[in-house]
């Protein structure tokens, strides 16, 4: 089994986290305390479930908290666009952002189908 530091899908889903914390960081009270706050439960929702699932004994335990992780994403994604709505987010940011969680969606439905799965050798 690979160690859950080296999951590529575990890398993406952490470093979206910490992106988004970089950016809320920089609000003032009422946006932080409004979207920002949900924004960066979301994203760090992301990488939790992760590692949640992998640490629970059976594949579909592991499975379903995946499944938590790619919600928290869709939810992270939909709070991106509310913020770049109310111009919270430079372009730039914006963009890095968009290109992480393209990744990561990616990265989780390839994982997922993974899940469980016998390897031959």
């Amino acid at each position: 089994m690979i160690p859950l530091i080296d999951l590529n899908v575990y890398k993406v889903a952490l470093e979206i986290g910490e992106k988004v914390w970089v950016i809320v960081n920089k609000w003032d009270h009422f946006n932080n305390d409004t979207l920002g706050k949900q924004f960066l439960r979301a994203a760090d929702s992301i990488a939790l479930n992760i590692a949640e699932g992998y640490g629970r004994f059976h594949y579909k335990e592991n499975k379903n908290f995946n499944y938590y992780s790619r919600g928290s994403a869709f939810e992270a994604a939909t709070c991106l666009k509310k913020i770049c709505m109310r111009k919270l987010i430079s372009p730039e940011e914006n963009i890095e952002l968009t290109v992480l969680l393209e990744k990561y969606f990616k990265l989780i439905n390839g994982y997922i189908k993974s899940i469980g799965e016998i390897k031959s050798e």
